[in-house]
């Protein structure tokens, strides 16, 4: 079977759970943004962890399959509509050969997954099927007329584990407003979406002065429209350090919230740099940067230290 793109949206990558194990390299994990709605996705239409799906950002994406398929949309409120008939939100459909599947733009939230049982068979590189936007490792943006195959379907998909739920994201603007999704391990029910995002400080806190540290767990920051999947950009108040030697360059991993000599600070996404010169105040949690990832430009957050 395979699946051939009509249009691509905004953006429209292929993103599986990444390629973890060659830092080495040079080559960071990358792997889905918001890893809790990639898992969701491919659960819901039974296929085997780690299978390839489409991450679209913003909505705008039309695909149409050359055969029956199985296909579900995760991650916001966007709608899935087949030949124009709009779907449930996260409802598993079965789509006729040759039907138009499209997805709306969300009003809330920032990155939707659309999964299709068998997953999407484009060849790996370094054992991942993700495109990192930051490396140019993986596999190419899709464009207008490709055809990308999609593998066998499971001989026994299972279905969706009850724990995948949806949950919210950090609240936006009025006009810019988000949601977002959980960890792989999913959360009892949903989230407050204006609940702070959970941190465990360091590992550089020490190079930051105590009202700094106060302010990061006390302020209100705002996501700027210069963010991406490298990184989110934070506007607000400036994080002062305490020792303004060079800090010489470290390993860092998604949601590392690393503060440059202006005093913003960055939350590292999904296709983050390796390594990292500037210190790091702190780092979300998995389910937090879940949500962080599908923060618009324009939303609101808010961090708070994660319980022990």
């Amino acid at each position: 079977m395979t699946m051939t793109i009509l249009r691509t949206g905004p953006l429209t990558v292929i993103k599986d759970e990444g390629r973890p194990g060659h830092a080495g390299q040079g080559v960071a994990p990358s792997g889905a943004v918001d890893r809790g709605a990639y898992a969701r996705a491919n659960a819901l239409v039974g296929n085997p962890r780690g299978a390839a799906a489409l991450e679209c950002t913003l909505g705008g994406l039309r695909v149409r399959f050359d055969e029956p398929a199985t296909v579900v949309l995760t991650g916001t409120d966007a709608v899935l509509t087949v030949d124009g008939t709009r779907t449930a939100v996260e409802e598993v459909v079965s789509v006729p050969a040759g039907a138009e599947v499209a997805v709306t733009m969300p009003r809330r939230g920032l990155r939707s997954y659309l999964a299709v049982r068998g997953g999407l068979a484009v060849p790996p590189v370094l054992g991942s099927r993700s495109t990192d936007r930051l490396a140019g490792i993986g596999p190419p943006k899709p464009a207008a007329g490709d055809t990308l195959p999609i593998g066998p379907s499971p001989a026994a998909p299972s279905p969706a584990s009850p724990s995948l739920t949806a949950s919210s994201a950090p609240s936006a603007s009025p006009a810019a407003s988000s949601a977002g999704s959980p960890s792989a391990e999913g959360v009892d029910g949903p989230a407050d979406p204006d609940a702070p995002l959970e941190v465990d400080l360091g590992p550089r806190a020490g190079w930051f002065t105590a009202a700094a540290i106060e302010t990061l767990l006390s302020a209100e920051f705002t996501v700027s429209p210069s963010s991406d999947s490298v990184g989110l950009r934070l506007d607000g108040p400036v994080l002062a350090r305490a020792r303004t030697e060079e800090l010489p360059s470290e390993g860092v991993v998604r949601g590392s919230v690393q503060v440059p000599p202006d005093g913003h600070p960055i939350v590292f996404q999904a296709d983050h740099p390796v390594t990292g010169g500037y210190p790091v105040i702190a780092v979300l949690t998995p389910a937090a940067a879940d949500r962080a990832a599908q923060a618009r430009p324009g939303a609101r957050l808010r961090f708070v230290v994660a319980p022990e």
